[in-house]
Formats: structure tokens, C-alpha cells, sequence
């Protein structure tokens, strides 16, 4: 049994927990079978490809749909005319420019793209079964009707042809970007969209992420001899390419024909597939933690070679903490390949900026080699729901980096309460369930899904304690690694491991842009002590955690219960003591809570003092 498969077997240990959390859960499957001639002159391909679908719903399909993402990088675009009316458009994609009156314009790159340096990729000889087809090509969706419909729990086999161009780099997918890489071939295929029980999801490509359908890839890719090619899947051939893919001392035979190679790749249970191709690159292979090869494919640059060794022990750190706080990386491989914009997650690799210190490369690679676990194993729609994978990816994040610091933070996602605070007081925030493609701005989308996102992890901490916190986040992988969860499954995962009720948390703080406000009002003498008074100002209610000091320097701690959530919390580590008060309905803007203290011997009493709630007022939390 290989390594995918006996950690396949791991995952799926609790059986019964899933049936009990998806019911009747149902999701499509697709292998594809792809030959690939790459003309690295003319930056055009064509490709033969074979796929065989299975609908596994119940409903009887009738037309099939396909993302054309490099139709994207043409003037006139969906993508191109977005730049051009957002008012913060992506820098990586516009040109500053002086129009008439010396004021700075954004000017899209796109719309200035020549013919040769456009990005497209058109269907032909299409066949179902046999059977000739005709579609529609819409932009970056193609609509394929089917002639015979496609019944419930039945399987039928697609044949096509593709052409297409790799556009100058602007985003993700391009060639001969800022750092010289030759081939950045993302979104590059003809892509099934999904189908699941909420219909097609055939969304145009604008700007933002992708959903994909779980499957099989065999993949041959033929180009110049020259170019090292690096992405999902493992090598099937490595003796016939060399470029440090053989193992050592194996003899290689290059099969080298018209001055090319073909490069054959698979890769099981995947949602996408990526390569990037460069003469200059160079490959180290550095051992990772349970028998995980971990592949860094660079340039060959003098200044660049030393971080890029420097980070491969640092690497294999990171994704052994991802495996024992999320849960075990499940195939046989990782690739990190310089790949010139930004970073962005793929299957099995990540194609990511390779020029910087050794701090931001290591901060890059944690990022977008979580999206390994959130994303790319836990297929949630990043589309619809972005801040399930980049704010849970930062939120893991961060707490690899701070773990890995010398000098570790009490707070390790204060960044993220300062961002979301920042944003919640902007006037601009949208709720999380806004979907990715439809924010106002993209600063708005950034500290929504990345800030926020990580936020509602970090406040489950809070809610429901460490301990129960981290069960939740290993179940949720065991549960629904392989599958597309949605917000309720986390939800209610959380509430299984916890016995807490989570809705109205789920609610305000992604359906809503309800805030967290709390104040201290006043605190006033009784005969038996004194009676502190709290108010809830923000719509959004939370338990409340309040540290007493006396004069003496003795401290206390209280926690007040949120009566819809229906649990108490465990007293957290470093609490001296833990008193449990009577719960605060929501309905109830104002609690009242007594002490066995009078107001002159108490010094300060304090709301949440770890600042463990995004309370949008610091200010108030407080009272001396």
C-alpha cells in the first residue's frame, strides 16, 4: 500500500462521525488524461484530453461546463474591465500612468495586451461517448450540451481538443514574469466546473480564487529539452528526465526527440493541476517529515541559492507542526517552485515569489503550504467563502511563525484583531459571506478573508477554550478531509467536540457585520460589597472573561456566560481562579454582576484581558 493510500486509510478512521455530519453527502468525480505540446517560442500549446465524469448527485445533466481561465488575459475581459472600474485595483495588474491633467490613473494591463502576448484557450473536435458535440465558448465559461443527458450515478467520457497561448504575466498564470521565470502555467487547462447540491458552479473569472472537482490526473507534458519543468503530481519517468528526479546513482537515459522531452505526471484525489517551467532552474530535494519529499525548484541566481537552501529544514519544521495540529499531509510529495507573483496554493506545490529575505520566504512558504490542509484537502469554495482557506491558512500561519520565533508573542493573531478593528471602522467591510468577486474594494476582500478569517478561529479560542479549539480543527480535517465542507460543517463540528451551541457566533460573524462592543459603566458600594455594571453596546454578544484586581495585587476571574451558546467554559491556563456567574441572555443590553468586594478595595477590573474578542472599543473595557 503507498504512501496516499495509508494515509487515505488514517483519514478516513471515523467513518461513523462523517455519515453523522453529511447525511446523504454526494460530490462529483473526474479523471483526467492529458497530452501537452508546449512551443516555448511562441508560448502556444495544444493538448489532447480525455476525461471520464462521474455524477454522483441525483440530478440528470444535460449540459457540462468548463473554466477557460486564459481567456481572462484578453482586452475587453471580464477581468480587464474590472480593473478598470474598482477603486483600488490590483497594483500587480495596472499601469500608473499621467492623464491630462497630471493627475495618477490606473490603467489595466490587459487592455493593452497585443495579440501574441494575450492569454486564450479554445476547444475543438469535442466528442461524448463517441458522439460529436458543438458548445459555446463564453468568455472564460464553455457551455458543452450534452446529446445523451448524463443520469444520476452514471459516468460518461469526454474527448477534446485545446489550443492555447500563455499570456505575458499579470496574474498567477504567465510567462517570463518580474523575475524572469520562463513558464507559470496555472488555470491553463480546459477545468471542469463543480457540481454539487447547490447546482453548477460556472463562476467567470475575474480576479479571485477557484473551486474545483475531486479527481485523477495523468498528465504528458512535451517541451524543449532544456527547461525544468516542476508541479502537481509525481514524476512517472524520472530516468528518461535526470534533472535530480532519478534517485541517486540511477542511470539516466534521456528520451529526447525533435530537441524535446515529455515529462509524464500523476496525481491522485487533487483538484488541480499546475507546472512551471524555466532553463535555469535549478532542484533540491530535502527530506519532510513522514516520508515526504520536499522538492524546491529556483532560479539560478548566486544571491538567491543560499535562502533557498536555508529554508528547506525550515520548511520541513512547518509542515511537521501542520501535521500535528491540522492533520497528516496526505501524498507522497511537496513542490516549492519560484514561480514570480505573490504565492499562491496548488495541488501538491506553490508557485511563490523567490526573491527576499530568508524571514519573508519562510512567511511566504507558511502560507501557501498551509492552503495544503485548507483548500487543497479541505476543498471548501474559496469563490463563495474565501475566508474559509486564507483566514484559517493565516490563522495556522501565524502560529507556526510565532511557535518558530525566538521571541514568542503572548498574542500571536493580533495582527489579524488589528486588521479586522481597522476595517469593521472603516465604513467599508462587507460580510464574509460576501462572495470573493463581489467586494467593493479589494482592500476590503484582504482583511475580510485573510484578517477576519483568521479572526474566527482565534475567537473560537475564546469561546470554547484551547483544548477544545484545537480537537476541532483536527476533527474537521478527519471528517472532511478529500470532501468540500462548508461553514456549517466547521460550525458544527465545533459543537460536537464541544457541546457548545456555535449558531449565532457562524451568523453574526459571517453573515453580518455586526460588531463586538463591551463597556464597563459603572461600580458602585452595596452592603455587602459592590455591583459592578456591564453593557453589551455591539450587536454581536460573547461570554465575557473579567480579571479583578484588588489593591493588594491579588487578581480574580469571572466568566459570564452567553446564554445562547448554552456552555461553560473550562477555566484557562494562568488563571489564578474561575468563578462562574449567571448567564447573560442577548436580549439583555445591560448585566449585572455583584462582588465580595467594596469599589475602594478593588484597583481595576477588566474586560477580556488577554483580548481574546475582537471588541471594535479597547477603551471601554476597562475601569480603574
Amino acid at each position: 500500500m503507498n504512501t496516499f493510500y495509508r494515509t487515505l486509510v488514517l483519514l478516513c478512521a471515523f467513518p461513523f462521525a462523517l455519515i453523522a455530519q453529511k447525511k446523504g453527502y454526494w460530490q462529483q468525480q473526474v479523471n483526467y488524461k492529458m497530452e501537452v505540446q508546449f512551443d516555448v517560442k511562441s508560448y502556444k500549446y495544444k493538448g489532447n484530453l480525455s476525461l471520464t465524469y462521474e455524477n454522483n448527485s441525483g440530478d440528470t445533466l444535460r449540459t457540462l461546463y468548463f473554466h477557460l481561465y486564459p481567456n481572462a488575459f484578453q482586452p475587453g475581459s471580464e477581468m480587464d474591465q474590472r480593473l478598470q472600474q474598482i477603486a483600488d485595483p490590483d497594483r500587480r495588474m495596472v499601469n500608473k500612468l499621467k492623464n491630462e491633467e497630471g493627475k495618477t490613473i490606473n490603467k489595466s494591463r490587459i487592455a493593452d495586451l497585443k495579440p501574441n502576448e494575450i492569454g486564450y484557450l479554445h476547444l475543438s473536435s469535442i466528442s461524448q461517448d463517441g458522439q460529436e458535440l458543438a458548445g459555446k465558448e463564453a468568455g472564460t465559461i464553455y457551455e458543452l450540451p450534452l446529446k445523451n443527458p448524463l443520469l444520476p450515478n452514471k459516468s460518461t467520457s469526454v474527448q477534446l481538443q485545446f489550443d492555447g497561448q500563455l499570456p505575458i504575466q499579470i496574474r498567477r498564470s504567465g510567462r517570463n514574469n518580474k523575475e524572469s521565470v520562463a513558464l507559470s502555467m496555472a488555470q491553463w487547462y480546459p477545468k471542469l466546473c463543480e457540481f454539487d447540491e447547490q447546482g453548477w458552479h460556472a463562476d467567470p473569472y475575474i480576479a479571485r480564487e477557484f473551486f474545483g472537482v475531486w479527481g485523477n490526473f495523468d498528465v504528458s507534458i512535451t517541451l524543449d529539452k532544456n527547461y525544468l519543468v516542476g508541479g502537481t503530481g509525481v514524476l512517472q519517468n524520472p530516468q528518461e528526465i535526470g534533472f535530480g528526479y532519478e534517485k541517486p546513482g540511477a542511470k539516466v537515459v534521456q528520451k529526447v526527440k525533435d530537441g524535446n522531452l515529455t515529462w509524464h505526471f500523476k496525481a491522485e484525489k487533487v483538484h488541480d493541476f499546475t507546472w512551471a517551467a524555466d532553463p535555469t532552474f535549478l532542484h533540491d530535494v530535502y527530506p519532510g517529515p513522514n516520508n515526504v519529499s520536499l522538492h524546491f525548484i529556483y532560479k539560478n541566481n548566486p544571491t538567491l541559492k543560499d535562502i533557498w537552501k536555508k529554508v528547506q529544514p525550515l520548511t520541513a519544521t512547518i509542515m511537521a507542526f501542520y501535521n500535528e495540529h491540522v492533520g497528516p499531509y496526505p501524498y507522497p510529495q511537496y513542490s516549492i517552485i519560484q514561480g514570480g507573483d505573490g504565492g499562491m496554493e496548488y495541488a501538491m506545490c506553490t508557485l511563490i515569489l523567490g526573491e527576499g529575505d530568508l524571514n519573508g520566504l519562510t512567511g511566504l512558504i507558511a502560507h501557501e503550504m498551509g492552503h495544503s490542509w485548507f483548500q487543497q484537502v479541505l476543498a471548501s469554495n474559496e469563490s463563495k467563502n474565501p475566508w474559509m482557506d486564507e483566514g484559517f491558512t493565516t490563522y495556522i500561519e501565524d502560529w507556526v511563525m510565532n511557535e518558530m520565533a525566538d521571541k514568542k508573542t503572548e498574542n500571536p493573531f493580533k495582527g489579524s484583531y488589528d486588521n479586522y478593528r481597522f476595517l469593521a471602522k472603516s465604513g467599508k467591510e462587507q460580510p464574509l459571506s460576501t462572495h470573493g468577486d463581489r467586494y467593493d474594494e479589494n482592500r476590503s476582500y484582504s482583511i475580510a478573508s485573510y484578517s477576519k478569517g483568521a479572526v474566527f478561529l482565534a475567537q473560537l479560542n475564546y469561546l470554547i477554550g484551547d483544548e477544545f479549539t484545537q480537537q476541532t480543527i483536527k476533527r474537521f480535517y478527519k471528517d472532511f478531509a478529500f470532501k468540500h465542507p462548508t461553514p456549517n460543517d466547521l460550525k458544527r463540528t465545533a459543537e460536537r467536540v464541544s457541546g457548545a451551541l456555535l449558531d449565532s457566533y457562524l451568523v453574526d460573524w459571517t453573515q453580518t457585520t455586526n460588531t463586538i462592543d463591551y463597556a464597563i459603566k459603572t461600580i458602585s458600594p452595596t452592603d455587602s460589597g459592590s455591583t459592578l455594571v456591564l453593557e453589551r453596546i455591539g450587536r454581536t454578544a460573547m461570554p465575557i472573561d473579567l480579571e479583578i484586581t484588588l489593591q493588594d495585587g491579588t487578581v480574580h476571574y469571572f466568566y459570564i456566560p452567553l446564554r445562547d451558546m448554552h456552555f461553560n467554559k473550562a477555566k484557562p491556563k494562568g488563571y489564578a481562579d474561575w468563578n462562574v456567574a449567571t448567564d447573560w441572555p442577548w436580549a439583555q443590553s445591560v448585566y449585572t454582576l455583584s462582588l465580595p468586594w467594596k469599589p475602594a478595595e478593588i484597583k481595576r477590573a477588566v474586560i477580556d484581558p488577554k483580548e481574546g474578542i475582537a471588541d471594535v472599543n479597547l477603551e471601554n473595557n476597562q475601569l480603574k
